[in-house]
């Protein structure tokens, strides 16, 4: 059918290579790409929006801004992370939604001072999860279950963090003040999902998307992530990353003139010096008394009574880990974990199972009157004693597990 691109064109699209393909491989839909970014044909890329010099500046814009990023991301899972060099190419919404299967993860930036735009950051979902697990001590393998709440939540405050970062190279890169809002995440299945613009109005038309490849661990993430700009926003990062501010003509900068050679000063002619009196107390050792009646500023060319003392060091502790910084866990203060109280366990057979009937009773592997277990998140933290509270149960904690 006219206007649809094979599956091998949308990966190479994906993968920034094929450019020239993207705008034909439509067929007979060559024509309507310039129409792309007014609402074209489904496919049609207006590739030329963007010059290859515009993509080479917004590519190192991103790189510079993803470097802080991937350090940032570094201190709160604590684990080794490289983001490779991106690549930037053009596409639409068709072009890009093709691409995906599986709900990812869409992060919305709105920069607030210094910069007037949005970008998207775009996860895949078994990369938030990973990141989350990290996030909340685990190692990274947690990934089960549907991703909720709680994972947006955490990757909301991890972008928050690593954005930030990144605008903060931005300013001392633009050489002005650069800040952002807090990040809005939200999962959404490309392959199902109805009107772009309900996610943010330039995926209507061509936009820019800039490709890099994260990698977190040995071999937890080795993934691709994308940045989705407007092309407007696009041009203004690349103008501002290739002209310097002009507020003042810097080609031409005004003339000096020679300062006048310093004049030297005659001496002001000494005066006769006083003998001191016999009763004078001798200065203490090691200090000069200065001469009387000299027309010297105090205290120059006259040592110092000072008082010298060894440099002191505070020492390390012991128990601070250098790999997982202790302020780290203001962080996640506010993300919400599920605590549960496990009164006890046994193991029956599927037999066995299908025989339970209201009033049959199981007999756990627990002595009556033995601690029951504390867990958060599946993780065994405490132990305690049941209590009751008014007309609800409670656990007293009796004992934290290391």
């Amino acid at each position: 059918m006219d206007g649809m691109l094979s599956q091998d064109e949308i990966n190479s699209l994906l993968n920034g290579m094929g450019t020239d393909g993207g705008a034909d491989a439509g067929g007979d839909s060559g024509a309507d790409a310039a129409d792309a970014n007014n609402g074209g044909s489904a496919g049609g890329v207006d590739e030329s929006l963007l010059t290859e010099v515009e993509k080479d500046a917004l590519g190192e814009v991103a790189n510079i801004s993803m470097g802080s990023s991937a350090t940032t991301l570094f201190s709160l899972v604590n684990q080794k992370v490289n983001i490779t060099t991106p690549q930037v190419s053009l596409h639409t919404w068709d072009t890009l939604a093709g691409g995906f299967e599986r709900p990812c993860v869409f992060v919305q930036i709105q920069y607030k001072v210094g910069l007037d735009g949005t970008d998207i950051m775009v996860l895949k979902e078994h990369d938030v999860k990973v990141i989350t697990d990290l996030m909340m001590g685990g190692d990274g393998t947690n990934t089960d279950g549907e991703l909720g709440e709680l994972h947006l939540s955490a990757i909301s405050e991890a972008m928050n963090q690593m954005m930030g970062a990144a605008a903060t190279s931005l300013s001392t890169m633009l050489g002005k003040m650069v800040d952002i809002s807090p990040p809005e995440a939200s999962l959404i299945d490309l392959t199902e999902f109805g009107d772009p613009a309900d996610i943010a109005e330039f995926l209507t038309g061509t936009f820019a998307v800039v490709t890099f490849r994260m990698q977190i661990g040995d071999d937890l993430v080795d993934s691709t992530i994308m940045q989705l700009y407007p092309i407007d926003f696009a041009k203004e990062l690349q103008n501002l990353f290739v002209t310097p501010d002009q507020s003042t003509d810097q080609s031409q900068p005004p003339e000096v003139e020679p300062a006048p050679a310093p004049q030297m000063a005659a001496p002001p002619p000494q005066q006769q010096m006083a003998p001191p009196p016999q009763q004078m107390a001798p200065p203490p050792m090691g200090y000069a008394m200065p001469p009387q009646g000299y027309g010297m500023p105090m205290g120059y060319g006259m040592p110092q009574n000072v008082n010298v003392q060894p440099a002191a060091f505070q020492s390390f502790s012991s128990d601070i880990n250098p790999m997982q910084p202790q302020e780290n866990i203001d962080l996640i203060k506010d993300v919400p974990l599920e605590v549960t109280v496990e009164l006890g366990r046994t193991h029956k057979t599927i037999n066995e199972i299908l025989d339970f009937a209201p009033g049959t009773i199981i007999e756990l592997e627990k002595i009556a009157g033995e601690p029951v277990d504390v867990l958060v998140n599946g993780k065994h933290v405490a132990k305690g004693e049941v209590v009751v509270i008014e007309e609800s149960f409670g656990v007293r904690v009796t004992e934290i597990i290391k």
